[in-house]
């Protein structure tokens, strides 16, 4: 049963004299320098041959490692270098199945040297194989450029955005602290002079904007109202603030600057435009290979034809992605540098700052999470800017839903960052600081990550989580629905009573919340259209009230006659857009329920706090939305309309589309019939064919001129 091991002298060579024993057991590589059976096991396991005394116990070993063998052969191989045992026994092969296999000491110091020279020149190896992937994109870069510059423009824009930050990182890392300190007289001179200084910036900003208002609306006169509309929200919120006297105004007027200047350069400018244009189309394809999952899943017929399957698969899809963005860092990254901004600019606390920043990707329940250790600590006006934060932006995943909806992509995102510096500017009107916040003038706040090990893990958990909101949804729209259609059915039967026809829950909002529609910038006519979403809005969710918007949409781009009877079937492109606008935000009363559990969930201690500023944050949250739709009201510039004559010449008249429909208006509007005898006006007087385009027109709309035709 037991075979004796031999002696092994050429260990002494390497080991400064000291003998090896070798057993040959029949196992290949088994070289460990003393190999003995589990105490008790056999009657070597007392002494060794050389009379010297047998190892102690297995149980007396210490320990490396869970397992039994390891333990042992790791006191042996210390103990060897001051004994040589031989002639042991090795242990029968029944016994060897209880053993953990031990690799060759020589065949592991290769892979040992290897670790060691790595951790040595960790650095060196770190830069030599960043260079060489840097070298290697630099080609992939060039070539992509030379193929084709236009195709290429997007990577241009993104390697040039991302070699900025880097180097100003190393920038700041190495000259920081030098340029800080050539400019330190500078700023001293200007801070002696700030107080004359800032004014005189002030009156500089005002009378530059006042011009410029006054120069732009005059082409467009309706932009005023917007304007007023903007100012009266502000004066509203002014009055309803807690402290009057504690207002930070440097926060308010900064955080609206931010807010204005973001404004103007998405929807004026021709670089601002096109950017988010085409970011909202990259998400729209983006989301659209959510096709690939659930019509393997459900199949193409239900993602097709049933909402459910066609829509909710977005948010999971879009979970996973903000999942695994998280986990690569990238997500921590943008947070924090659009926290810097507003911190930096505005003066408020990093911890609040920070929130309000992450409600630009995240939903008003899990922005919290990036400040969770600091919120016990946090004041009642931190807690609110928090909660106004959560309550006037929309989460990543649900924003996918929106855009699926068909609602305008470049839209939803710049409302999602504009609402970001406006929510901490009127949180601070409207709840100021009267406390002595433990966060002021800290540097940063740690941002937690995530516990996932790898990025498979982060995909699989955003998916996991997104089962919880994407049931939500269905249950709230299930839910919400229901109890819309029976209060309509209870207003309509009320209403019968006192001779009041078709009595609604939408009729009641058009009529209470025109007037704020109107002062957003919407039309008088749209107005009512408007108000009943925005009611939507705030009493059931934004979800339903989007749904419907895209509904009104696609009616105009379907080239739908504007009124069916005294039915409006879609709202005018400026409308639509102050809507978007205006629906952007969490700010309904079913939310409320929603930021009270996940703070109190955190930090149950201070319930009691959250429920005292819930009610001040929503309405703040709501007046946010508002005001950014007032702030695209004032921005929004008119769609031109091509060459009408043009577009008739290659139209295929067998469809309607909103192109048609505001060709045919403008050939109804030239059209003149007077005593029979049809005639045109402008330039349509010119055209030959304006009499069959006319025709072409009657077929699908409605004009006194079509009686000319016939």
């Amino acid at each position: 049963m037991w075979e004796l091991c031999r002696d092994r002298p050429d260990w002494g060579a390497e080991q400064g004299g000291v003998e090896h024993t070798v057993c040959d057991c029949g196992l290949v590589g088994c070289t460990a320098r003393s190999l003995f059976p589990i105490a008790g096991d056999g009657e070597h396991a007392g002494v060794s041959h050389h009379g010297s005394p047998a190892p102690p116990p297995a149980t007396q070993v210490p320990s490396r490692s869970p397992g039994h063998g390891l333990a042992l052969v790791g006191w042996l191989q210390l103990e060897c270098f001051g004994l040589a045992w031989a002639d042991l026994p090795c242990p029968s092969s029944a016994s060897l199945m209880s053993l953990h296999v031990i690799l060759p000491r020589k065949a592991l110091q290769p892979a040992s040297k290897a670790k060691h020279f790595c951790r040595a020149h960790a650095k060196v190896l770190r830069r030599v194989i960043l260079g060489l992937l840097g070298v290697a994109y630099l080609c992939y870069f060039i070539a992509a450029c030379y193929l084709n510059f236009q195709r290429a423009l997007a990577l241009v824009v993104i390697t040039a955005v991302v070699v900025f930050f880097i180097c100003w990182g190393i920038f700041k890392k190495y000259c920081g602290a030098k340029v800080l300190l050539l400019l330190h007289p500078i700023g001293k001179c200007f801070q002696k002079s700030w107080r004359w200084l800032k004014w005189l910036l002030w009156v500089a900003l005002l009378a530059g904007l006042i011009v410029w208002l006054v120069l732009d609306t005059g082409r467009n006169p309706e932009q005023l109202i917007s304007l007023g509309g903007f100012c009266f929200l502000v004066l509203f919120l002014f009055a309803c603030s807690k402290h009057h006297g504690a207002v930070s105004w440097r926060a308010v007027f900064w955080g609206l600057g931010l807010e204005f200047l973001f404004g103007l350069f998405v929807l004026r400018t021709t670089p601002g435009t096109q950017a988010f244009q085409w970011l909202g189309d990259q998400i729209q394809y983006f989301l659209g290979y959510t096709t690939a999952g659930s019509s393997f899943v459900f199949g193409n017929t239900l993602i097709e034809e049933v909402f459910a399957f066609q829509t909710l698969p977005i948010i999971v899809f879009f979970s996973c992605v903000m999942s695994i963005l998280y986990y690569l860092g990238v997500m921590q990254w943008l947070i924090l540098k659009i926290s810097w901004l507003l911190q930096v600019s505005m003066g408020t606390t990093p911890t609040e700052t920070l929130s309000v920043a992450g409600n630009i990707f995240v939903g008003q329940t899990e922005a919290p999470l990036l400040i969770r250790p600091y919120l016990p600590d946090m004041t009642l006006s931190e807690i609110h800017a928090v909660m106004t934060g959560g309550f006037s932006t929309i989460a990543g995943s649900v924003m996918g839903a929106y855009i699926s909806f068909g609602i305008d992509a470049a839209s939803l995102i710049a409302a999602s960052v504009m609402a970001a510096p406006c929510a901490l500017a009127m949180a601070k009107l409207v709840y100021p600081e009267v406390e002595e916040s433990k966060f002021k003038g800290k540097a940063s706040v740690r941002l937690s990550s995530g516990e996932e090990q790898n990025i498979l893990e982060a995909a699989s958990n955003g998916a996991a989580t997104s089962v919880g909101l994407v049931a939500n949804i269905a249950a709230n729209l299930i839910a919400f629905l229901a109890v819309l259609e029976f209060i309509n059915a209870a207003l309509r039967w009320l209403g019968e009573m006192v001779d009041i026809k078709d009595l609604s829950f939408q009729v009641i909002c058009s009529y209470v919340l025109m007037p704020v529609a109107f002062l957003m910038g919407a039309d008088w006519a749209d107005s009512p259209v408007v108000a009943e979403l925005l009611g939507i809005k705030i009493f059931l969710n934004e979800f339903v009230a989007y749904q419907q918007l895209a509904t009104y949409k696609k009616n105009r781009l379907m080239g739908l006659e504007e009124w069916d009877g005294n039915r409006k079937q879609w709202i005018s492109e400026r409308a639509e857009s102050i809507t978007t606008f205006a629906l952007c935000g969490f700010a309904n009363l079913s939310s409320i329920g929603i930021t009270l559990g996940g703070l109190a969930s955190m930090v149950p201690q201070r319930k009691g706090d959250f429920a005292s500023v819930v009610l001040r944050a929503l309405l703040t949250g709501i007046c946010v939305s508002m005001l950014n739709a007032c702030l695209a009201g004032l921005l929004y510039v008119p769609t031109q309309v091509g060459d009408c004559a043009t577009f008739f010449g290659t139209a295929n008249f067998s469809s309607t589309s909103y192109t048609m429909y505001t060709c045919c208006k403008q050939l109804f509007a030239s059209s003149v019939l007077q005593n029979g005898n049809l005639s045109f006006t402008g330039s349509w007087a010119e055209q030959a064919e304006s009499v069959l385009w006319l025709t072409e027109c009657c077929v699908h709309y409605n004009h006194t001129s079509c009686a000319g035709t016939i």
